[in-house]
């Protein structure tokens, strides 16, 4: 009976298998189909369009703008507030159209001091009215500027004062010498503007809680509260105060901060 088992090929004569074997490297599906991938790939990157540049640009740099606008907002409304100088009464510490900024941590948190420059606002009526102001084709950009601090406030409905009596302070002009005396103490104004004499104006006045007396470096061009005690005693109240006067910012060659002068009021007692 045959045997059904499968027929083994003769051997060739020269050695070789009858069949040969098929390597694994002639797959074509296995081997080009990555290939025709990447290829299909790199077809599609060179079609898309580049991103266009000069659109990349703007959004930085609106990008910059938005930021430093916010930061601006956020420093003139907790730190620091730009103001212009205006008129003549504080020289020679500031000059007409001198640019300073105001800190505005003072006098809270932070506590007012005899000598303090301060900006106030005209909640008394010493200036006269604003007068209206002339609206132009870009009146809103300076508004807008000026509301987030990138421009000083000129609305000219601020004054800007050095503070000589604190709330308690007994203040009087003059002594027999000519000077100011603060509960009771003669002091020696070097801040005072020494081109003109200053004129005498005598007064006595007792700064009430929540008030602050104030005057002005140029004295014989200053209206200030010695000019107006038939308003609430010329005094000026704690809450309309602004800030503390900290720096002169422009112009440039004025640029500086400003001195409260200590040494000239170090020996006046406290008020009673």
């Amino acid at each position: 009976m045959p045997e059904n088992h499968a027929r083994k090929p003769e051997p060739r004569h020269d050695g070789a298998p009858e069949t040969p074997a098929v390597p694994a490297s002639t797959a074509p599906d296995e081997v080009e189909a990555p290939a025709r991938r990447r290829s299909r790939q790199a077809s599609k990157g060179a079609g898309k369009p580049a991103g266009n540049p000069l659109l990349g640009w703007l959004k930085e740099i609106a990008t910059v703008v938005v930021i430093a606008v916010v930061l601006s907002f956020l420093i003139k409304t907790f730190l620091f507030r730009a103001f212009f100088i205006p008129s003549e009464s504080m020289v020679n510490t500031l000059d007409v159209d001198d640019r300073i900024f105001v800190n505005l941590l003072v006098p809270e948190p932070f506590a007012l001091s005899r000598g303090d420059v301060v900006v106030f606002r005209d909640t008394k009526g010493w200036l006269p009215p604003a007068p209206a102001k002339v609206e132009g084709p870009f009146t809103w950009v300076q508004d807008g500027l000026t509301f987030v601090g990138l421009l000083p406030d000129n609305s000219e409905q601020h004054l800007v004062k050095r503070v000589i009596g604190l709330p308690g302070d007994h203040v009087v002009c003059c002594d027999a010498g000519g000077k100011l005396t603060i509960n009771g103490t003669a002091v020696d104004e070097t801040y005072i503007n020494p081109a003109e004499v200053p004129q005498v104006r005598n007064f006595d006045v007792t700064v009430p809680e929540g008030k602050v007396w104030v005057m002005g470096d140029n004295r014989n061009h200053s209206a200030d509260s010695r000019a107006h005690m038939e308003t609430d005693g010329g005094f000026v109240d704690l809450k309309d105060l602004e800030g503390k006067a900290a720096v002169i910012a422009w112009p440039l060659n004025r640029v500086k901060t400003l001195d409260n002068y200590p040494d000239v009021f170090k020996n006046v007692p406290a008020a009673r």
